[in-house]
């Protein structure tokens, strides 16, 4: 066997293998950058071959970024289980928490992960293409729930942006201390935000007319009703 071909894995060996090769990328990274290190210091390192490291990373950025394909998957899941939830941007945003637990699990290696990104131009391209398909999952799964509205597209893709600025705003915060603190009130502060912009816009309003009714009393009735509901949630917050 060659180093280049590596063992034959079984499913039980095959997470302790992708887990020796992402420590042993990270402890080169620390001693000699991202930049001086290379696949084959790495597979050196962690005892594997390389067709081992291609098999779980087909790029040294992904070895970065190992969790984020199983964080995408939960989130796509978790939302596809939500299609009948009364209120989609709150399904929305605890949806985008399920990637706060993924760095909340391992603080030390998010903590070394933010600081790599911070310094290398490839790594932070890489983080946005990532940032990207997590948007992306959160527009697809609103554009649905929103199809209704006459502006259900801009909408579903405006409360995914805001999504994903907030719960990253609040992320980045607890990264930047070093991950001291509470990240999930870091990033469900920051959430609530876009729960009490959007989400209540999503209320549903009953209006009861009799058959005939102009259009125009029609839409009166429905704005009144709409200022009697916004004038009762802010005496009651």
């Amino acid at each position: 066997m060659t180093a280049d071909q590596g063992p034959e894995e079984t499913g039980t060996e095959a997470r302790p293998t992708r887990d020796a090769i992402v420590t042993a990328a990270f402890e080169l990274f620390a001693e000699n950058g991202y930049e001086g290190t290379t696949v084959a210091d790495i597979v050196t390192r962690a005892g594997v071959g390389r067709r081992s490291f291609f098999r779980y990373f087909p790029t040294k950025e992904e070895v970065v970024f190992p969790d984020h394909e199983g964080a995408l998957e939960r989130m796509v899941e978790f939302l596809r289980q939500g299609w009948q939830d009364p209120d989609p941007v709150h399904r929305a945003c605890e949806a985008a928490r399920l990637v706060m637990q993924m760095y909340a699990a391992d603080p030390e290696f998010s903590v070394n992960r933010y600081a790599l990104t911070r310094t290398v131009p490839a790594l932070k391209a890489y983080e946005k293409s990532v940032v990207w398909r997590y948007e992306r999952a959160l527009a697809s799964y609103l554009e649905k729930r929103f199809a209704a509205l006459p502006d259900g597209g801009a909408r579903a893709c405006a409360v995914a942006a805001g999504v994903v600025a907030a719960h990253n705003y609040g992320l980045r915060s607890w990264l930047r201390s070093g991950a001291l603190g509470d990240v999930a009130a870091c990033v469900d502060q920051a959430l609530e935000l876009v729960r009490r912009t959007w989400s209540q816009a999503e209320e549903p309003i009953v209006v009861i007319a009799r058959s005939g009714t102009p259009a125009w009393r029609i839409v009166q009735q429905v704005e009144a009703a709409q200022r009697e509901h916004t004038k009762g949630t802010q005496d009651h917050t």
